[in-house]
């Protein structure tokens, strides 16, 4: 069995992200992943109502999982449709996160009257919704950078109730008895244009898609509001009506032809539209980088127990399992490139993703030329690592955005921004590789010559490499500012986080080759590396100010402050006296 045990692994793994793939169930006999890959327009782009329902509950409560308050877990098609056309209904399920007990008093609740204490109903904001009102304008007249903890709760509190209210006006106006029959037919459209123009103006979506007269996707207010004019209601909007009434009465068999016929009538217009729809639909239910995780810890588990016991064989498994997650999460990169038509690297989330694809790909070829499980082990890490901190990333929305016009290139975007983010990768990298042997050489008795001889080459190698590719892509930074922005350098927090990590790069190598610093002084700055990559990475989106800020976060302050602190205390490790190290290196060949 332990010989065995790689390629049981590796099967047991395959078989895992193939359910992934499997049709999804049908609750009731709804094909709602059907529903879910009808395409819409909102917020620049066009995605299926999929995205949507997954986004928006992403933005309200941070997760994407519904439970009701009499425990039914609903999927976000589900909450999607319910919310359009039973909006009553959906206002009693628990998915507006209040996390601020002072934005919470204002509507006379606490922590124990909501789901998980901190997810409620939109009846039981109801009360406190026009006191939010004029909280929320005074907070408008207060710099965003200068807002309290109280103001930025207000803020993100008002902005998500906007969505909420918006997407329940999609497909018809909550507030209006019997709404499907104002659709029957052209006559009965003409009674509802004045709830149809309020439609338009509060909807989120445009649902409706460009025809023979209209070249634009519309609203759906905007398209009923045509047809009180022409007296013909559009096919679109008698496809969705129909599945409104199906859902409302509980006939799958119905509403399945009707988002059937409706997606046949797509597809004869809007081919590549529906095909890219069906392709993120396929995405987001197979979720590559969540599923990543798994493999990525695994690898990273079985890397550093390989050190104690069972060393080939649980080293061949951590390469393996890595491997795997490497390339399904390569796919998953390769599908968002091709979803945007746009390079790897377009936004702090997708820079996430890059950064750890970059890096756990220079660890296979590391683990290939050393095969001690010390780069599977920091591959395994530094994976899972940035897996994760993508998934948080993932809260604040759509990470397929709209491209800034500034940044709407193509050739810059591959250039630049993946050169400089393979030297972040890099400089993480060998970071998280000092890490290894600065933990094995303080704590454990497992560091031996060998492995720290091989750990500095890792090191050493992957600091020159960090340093060319930092260095050319700082360099092109430059001169795509001066085309954008009419400057090479202006000094700007960014700018200066990317020279900094090129300067520090630079200072360990001139180190290293002038002799100041041997084994463990490498180790130490290569740790320092981390703190000055992670500054320039999230830091600098933080400060308020320059062309690239993204706005302070406490969450990310306070994730940014820990791991500043683990890393200063790693390098207090690395400089302990050598007699106090528990290694089995000799104290002189460690100064």
């Amino acid at each position: 069995m332990k010989k065995n045990l790689p390629a049981v692994a590796l099967i047991l793994a395959l078989l895992a992200l193939a359910a992934t793939l499997l049709p999804p169930a049908k609750p009731r006999g709804f094909d709602l992943a059907a529903f879910g890959r009808l395409p819409v327009l909102a917020d620049g782009r066009l995605k299926p109502m999929d995205t949507v329902a997954r986004n928006s509950l992403l933005l309200l409560q941070g997760r994407q999982r519904v439970t009701t308050t009499d425990q039914r877990s609903l999927t976000p098609h589900e909450w999607l449709l319910d919310l359009f056309f039973q909006p009553a209904v959906a206002d009693t399920y628990p998915v507006i996160r209040i996390d601020n007990a002072d934005v919470l008093s204002l509507f006379n609740l606490s922590t124990s009257d909501g789901a998980g204490g901190v997810r409620f109903a939109f009846t039981q904001l109801r009360s406190g919704l026009a006191e939010l009102d004029r909280q929320a304008q005074l907070t408008a007249d207060v710099e965003s950078a200068e807002r309290s903890v109280f103001q930025r709760a207000v803020a993100e509190l008002h902005d998500h109730l906007m969505l909420y209210d918006r997407l329940k006006f999609t497909l018809q106006a909550p507030d209006t008895a019997d709404f499907p029959s104002l659709l029957k037919d052209a006559a009965s459209v003409k009674t509802g244009k004045t709830v149809f123009e309020s439609m338009d103006t509060l909807s989120r979506l445009r649902v409706v898609p460009p025809g023979a007269a209209v070249a634009e996707w519309r609203s759906a207010g905007r398209s009923l509001t045509a047809s009180v004019a022409s007296g013909d209601v559009e096919p679109a909007m008698l496809a969705y009506t129909a599945m409104g009434r199906a859902w409302l009465a509980g006939h799958a068999d119905e509403f399945n032809a009707a988002v059937r016929d409706y997606t046949l009538g797509l597809a004869s217009a809007l081919g590549p539209v529906v095909r890219k729809c069906s392709l993120e639909e396929l995405f987001n239910r197979a979720a590559p980088f969540y599923t990543s995780q798994l493999p990525y810890i695994v690898a990273f588990l079985c890397a550093v127990v390989s050190w104690l016991r069972w060393s080939d064989v649980l080293s061949r498994t951590a390469f393996r399992l890595m491997a795997l997650a490497f390339i399904l999460t390569t796919i998953g990169i390769a599908a968002r490139m091709w979803l945007e038509g746009r390079p790897p690297v377009t936004n702090l989330y997708s820079s996430a993703l890059f950064i750890g694809w970059a890096a756990v790909g220079l660890c296979l070829i590391l683990e290939r030329l050393d095969g001690h499980a010390v780069a599977g082990a920091a591959g395994g890490l530094v994976g899972f690592g940035t897996l994760v901190i993508a998934h948080h990333l993932a809260l604040s929305g759509d990470t397929l955005e709209m491209m800034r016009a500034v940044l709407d290139s193509n050739f810059w975007l591959a250039t630049h921004v993946v050169t400089v983010t393979i030297g972040y990768s890099a400089t993480f990298l060998s970071g998280f590789l000092a890490t290894i042997y600065i933990l094995r050489g303080a704590l454990t008795r497992s560091l031996d010559r060998g492995m720290a001889d091989g750990l500095a080459r890792m090191v050493y190698g992957i600091v020159c490499f960090a340093t060319f590719f930092s260095f050319v892509g700082t360099v092109l930074g430059g001169i795509w500012a001066d085309q954008s922005w009419g400057r090479f350098w202006g000094w700007d927090p960014k700018e200066n986080g990317a020279l900094i990590i090129v300067i520090w790069n630079a200072v360990i190598l001139h180190a290293r080759w002038g002799g100041l610093i041997r084994q463990r002084g490498l180790m130490a700055l290569a740790v320092f590396g981390n703190v000055v990559t992670a500054w320039s990475w999230f830091g600098t989106n933080m400060l308020g100010v320059g062309l690239h800020s993204y706005g302070f976060t406490d969450s990310a302050f306070y994730g940014l402050l820990t791991f500043v602190v683990s890393q200063v205390a790693l390098i207090v490790l690395a400089l302990l006296p050598p007699e106090r190290w528990r290694s089995r290196l000799k104290a002189p060949s460690v100064a």
